[in-house]
């Protein structure tokens, strides 16, 4: 049963509908319904097996090559090479599968939300049961503290107000009543309904269940995750990009070796085959996805110590390329926390307020003794609490009552302490009804101190005309400015311990007060470093449009004389929009920079949209309402510290600080991450490409296989693998925020750099191939060991080349990366074990190379560095 349209029934016409009464259902009636409904939980996600993420890790085209060159090798009995290429692919698959096997569990998360038990008429009897045995047509009992168990039509409600940010966006406590509404209403405005997983924060209340499970509000968002489709990342699709490339590479360089065997050189079937599998495994870097994954996991270790914390490694080089952050409001752009800042005292005098959310820490711009007075009725009419734990502050009942209460405590004014010199002798609690606060104090005299919604009491008061006027007219400016605006009020007391409604008049004003859910510290500048960066910011919340844009001009998004009718759209008026044409919404999506009172499924859509337009997409969001669109953003971000669980789950990314300054720094790291991770796959595509050319080049001249398959493996897995560890741990310039975002459709072999690396692979073709045919006289082992010692000289030496394809390697400082400097050491070493010590020498066919052998290959594949330096002088100048 939908609950959609629960809010246009009279109670009497909702109790009809759902065939209950206000004494509830029969023992009878709900197993009934309960078979009929289902049980009220949400719906689940199958999870996906172990084994089949592992199996998956073996489906790409690297594997496949090196599946096919393993058969080969294992045909013609070259077992080593079989044992070194199984060991390949086992490893980069066990990378892959413990990466995967972290799988995201939003829909068991968002459980947590709900309630175990609720309290329930059944039979006309009140009854505590499993919240998961409502069905529609119950009759719940709610109270301050409380968690709504089922979506549901209130039939009484006594001074009752929930927290629903996490579901609508809203700010503020939401007051409810029972009236029926206009079928027009958006949810965020249903006041006669409470919602699945939303708090109660004061008063009480009787509701009808209107719908139970994955038809709740809360439900349609779950199902609705459930739908969304992820897509593939951009480093996935760029990743399987090169993936493909190299291995067509490799296979046509195989079979053109192959045909040059068969064809020109009419070589024995076993000597086209060496050839064909060295062609074949050079030309493939078996270490790329390892190496991209340290690449990847050092990026996400930097995000960690900057409190932005990756959950997907994808992520990490995703926000490199980001080109929108499209940001929820309430609690990512701002504290999720009401705050007083400012207050105007009678006779027109204005105090700004300064401070920090529900830290009690603060000052007033002036002070006096209409202040002090004001700050007192704050302080004793009030039920709100906030206390300090770990290092934050919670809030105890309402939100708005925690404000004035710690506005008091700015002022070094202690409720507790007030009450013991101002004994409390009665009160009226917060009503609908008079949308006030009254409490009746005993001190030197009796006082009724009194605090509410401005215009009631306005109303109430002894201003004359045009001092009320005044008055309003300033209050509503502030109202007018995104904030929730209160009056305080005093008058002296009768001689009588009671207090009652009649008694509400003829106040004297203290004063009004005007309160806001604050931005964060350094969110301008954010905003200010994000635009610099080429980003595009953009706001979507459940919120009201002023509030939003109130927000918009505080953390500079919008000039501070944008107008809401231009700076903002609702989601209404983006329906209407849409009745023209998506053209006409597609352009809003464009250009407009807030979106208010919007819809999960709104915000799902606006992503959708910016994605569509060719963007690469970073959202924002802590509430349940963002989830849907978190998971379908290219890199969707949640808030670490009040953020809900489900949006933890099911983002890419969490902010452990919740400070959206993060974002940004993430996203310059991002960009450093982005650059590594083509630099690393450029050194190793050119010491691919070099390898296979090698190979192909003996052939065609006659000479023998200059590297075996295992050499090969050596060079892609050691050679290659320990300097790409000192390269993914590459620091950024500086410079990064000062660039464009990189297109997203950008290659990671595009053409630009494509003729670079081919005529440096060129150089290591000519100069192994010719070291290799100057020591074939002195045996075929000999000449291999000076082809390989060259090979990897030649990418040792590279690897300067590829920390920036700009800035010259000594301008950069040669040794400035200490990871870099320390891995070529160990190259070194390695490289020269591997030659030298007797048991690996003879498992690879090596002979020992003299001093003056050494010194002459360190001289030649050193010009593979002058060579770079040369290319980066040309490009400069």
């Amino acid at each position: 049963m939908p609950s959609s349209t629960f809010h246009i029934e009279s109670v009497e016409s909702a109790l009809a509908k759902l065939a209950t009464s206000e004494g509830g259902l029969s023992r009878g009636e709900v197993a009934r319904r309960l078979e009929e409904f289902g049980p009220n939980r949400l719906p689940e996600k199958d999870g996906v097996h172990p084994l089949f993420i592992l199996v998956k890790q073996f489906h790409s085209a690297f594997v496949y090559i090196l599946v096919g060159a393993g058969v080969l090798s294992y045909l013609f009995n070259h077992l080593l090479d079989v044992y070194v290429i199984a060991a390949v692919i086992v490893f980069n698959a066990l990378i892959g599968f413990f990466e995967e096997l972290k799988a995201e569990n939003a829909i068991q998360k968002l459980k947590k939300l709900l309630v175990l038990h609720a309290n329930v008429y059944r039979g006309g009897e009140l009854a505590r049961v499993p919240a998961e045995e409502l069905v529609p047509g119950d009759i719940v009992v709610l109270g301050e503290g409380d968690r709504v168990p089922a979506d549901a039509r209130l039939i009484e409600a006594k001074n009752l107000r929930t927290e629903e940010a996490s579901l609508t966006g809203e700010s503020f406590p939401v007051s409810k009543t029972t009236k029926l509404l206009k079928k027009e209403t958006p949810l965020a405005d249903q006041s006669n309904m409470v919602w699945m997983g939303t708090a109660v924060v004061g008063g009480e209340a009787k509701a009808a269940v209107v719908a139970t499970g994955e038809r709740t509000a809360i439900g349609e968002i779950a199902s609705s995750i459930l739908k969304v489709k992820e897509g593939e990342s951009h480093f996935a699709k760029k990743t399987r990009e090169l993936a493909l490339a190299m291995g067509v590479i490799a296979a046509a360089g195989a079979a053109l070796t192959f045909l040059i065997g068969f064809f020109v050189r009419r070589l024995e079937l076993f000597d086209i085959f060496l050839f064909s599998v060295a062609s074949l495994v050079s030309g493939i870097p078996e270490g790329l996805p390892a190496v991209l994954a340290v690449v990847l996991s050092v990026g996400a270790y930097r995000m960690a110590k900057k409190k932005a914390i990756v959950r997907r490694l994808p992520a990490v080089e995703t926000l490199g390329v980001a080109t929108v952050i499209a940001t929820d409001k309430t609690g990512t752009v701002t504290e999720n926390s009401m705050m007083v800042e400012k207050i105007i005292l009678p006779g027109g005098e204005e105090i700004t307020v300064s401070g920090s959310g529900y830290n009690p820490v603060g000052s007033f711009s002036k002070n006096g003794e209409s202040l002090n007075r004001l700050l007192h009725i704050a302080a004793l009419c009030n039920n709100g609490k906030v206390v300090k734990t770990d290092d934050r502050f919670e809030v105890i009942g309402d939100p708005t009552e925690a404000a004035l209460f710690v506005l008091a405590e700015k002022a070094g004014l202690k409720r507790k302490v007030l009450l013991e010199e101002t004994p409390l002798l009665d009160e009226l609690p917060f009503d609908e009804e008079t949308k006030y606060r009254a409490v009746l104090v005993k001190g030197k005299r009796k006082m009724i101190y009194v605090v509410g919604a401005f215009e009631n009491i306005i109303a109430l008061s002894d201003l004359e005309a045009g001092e009320r006027g005044e008055v309003l007219y300033r209050a509503e400016n502030l109202a007018g400015e995104g904030m929730r605006v209160l009056a305080l009020g005093y008058r002296k007391a009768g001689a009588g311990d009671k207090l009652s409604h009649k008694d509400i008049k003829n106040l004297k004003l203290a004063g009004v007060v005007g309160m806001i859910d604050p931005p964060r510290p350094g969110v301008k500048e954010a905003v200010r470093r994000a635009r610099r960066a080429g980003l595009r910011v953009i706001m979507k919340t459940g919120d009201h449009k002023n509030t939003a844009v109130a927000v918009a001009k505080e953390i500079g998004l919008v000039p501070k004389n944008a107008k809401p009718e231009k700076a903002a759209l609702t989601e209404d008026e983006l329906l209407e929009l849409l009745k023209f044409g998506e053209e006409q919404f597609e352009e809003a999506v464009r250009t407009v920079p807030i979106f208010a009172r919007v819809t999960p499924k709104m915000k799902l859509r606006i992503v959708e949209t910016l994605k569509k337009q060719g963007e690469t997409v970073a959202m924002t969001g802590d509430g349940v309402n963002d989830a849907p669109a978190l998971k379908r953003a290219d890199i969707g971000i949640a808030m670490g510290l009040i953020g809900t669980d489900v949006a933890r789950e099911t983002s890419k990314m969490v902010l452990a600080d919740d400070n959206f300054a993060t974002i940004v720094n993430a996203i310059e790291e991002g960009r450093i991450v982005f650059k590594n991770v083509r630099q690393t796959s450029f050194y190793l595509v050119t010491t691919n490409v070099a390898e296979a050319a090698t190979i192909i080049t003996t052939l065609l001249f006659g000479l023998p296989l200059p590297l075996l398959p295992i050499h090969v493996l050596w060079l892609n897995l050691i050679s290659d693998g320990i300097p790409t560890v000192g390269l993914a741990l590459e620091p950024g310039a500086g410079t990064e925020l000062g660039e464009a975002p990189r297109k997203a459709r950008e290659k990671i072999l595009s053409k630009e750099i494509v003729p670079y690396l081919l005529f440096l692979a060129l150089l290591m073709v000519l100069g192994t191939v010719f070291g290799f045919a100057f020591y074939l006289p002195a045996g075929i082992e000999k000449a291999r060991t000076v082809a390989f010692t060259l090979m990897a000289f030649f990418q040792l030496w590279n690897v300067f080349n590829m920390r920036s394809l700009e800035e010259s390697a000594f301008k950069i400082g040669i040794f400035r990366n200490k990871f870099i400097t320390a891995a070529l050491i160990l190259a070194v070493i390695v490289q020269v074990a591997v030659i030298h010590v007797p048991f690996l020498a003879s498992a690879f066919r090596f002979e020992p190379l003299d001093i003056f052998e050494w010194l002459a290959i360190v001289a030649v594949t050193s010009s593979a560095l002058w060579f770079g330096e040369l290319y980066k002088l040309l490009k400069r100048t």
